[in-house]
């Protein structure tokens, strides 16, 4: 199910190649951060679990062209609140299952609320997505450390962050 997703969020954000980019790489470490988990036994490897987190890194921006068009502004307030009809639609066309669905919007409509992180899925999302904005910001070291410090639980995004962004060096 998450490639039929993939094709309909290439489809959407069209000439976008910088938001396709984006959703692919956060679609990366999402995955890699979930089989961490896994691995380290933090989590259940559970593919239902799993193919929600992957839905919804593939679509967590997905309302950013609407909130540019309607307030001017991507900022993640304003994602949060166009981002879920968006999803919705294609999910439906995807044929996601209703409880699938139901959660890949709570996360999309609140991927920037970090107060609001109710389980690993929601953590990890929040971390690939910070990894990917650390990096496709060109933020400075100290940003990044503090991002690592502040936001980051999973000792895989920990070590992805460090490894990535060279902070061992």
């Amino acid at each position: 199910m998450p490639r039929d997703i993939l094709n309909q969020m290439i489809l959407y954000f069209g000439p976008d190649t910088k938001r396709i980019t984006h959703a692919m790489k956060v679609y990366c470490f999402s995955y890699a951060l979930w089989e961490e988990e896994a691995r380290e036994k933090h989590i259940p490897d559970s593919d239902e679990r799993k193919e929600t987190l992957l839905i919804a890194a593939i679509l967590h921006d997905i309302g950013i062209h609407e909130a540019e068009k309607k307030y001017r502004s991507s900022a993640g307030k304003y994602q949060e609140i166009e981002g879920p009809p968006i999803a919705g639609e294609i999910m439906k066309k995807c044929g996601v299952p209703g409880k699938t669905a139901e959660r890949v919007l709570f996360l999309i409509g609140n991927h920037h609320s970090y107060q609001k992180i109710d389980d690993t899925d929601f953590q990890i999302l929040v971390e690939a997505d910070l990894i990917v904005n650390l990096e496709e910001d060109g933020l400075g070291q100290e940003a990044v450390l503090a991002a690592r410090e502040r936001y980051m639980t999973t000792a895989g995004s920990k070590r992805i962050l460090d490894s990535y962004l060279m902070l061992n060096e």
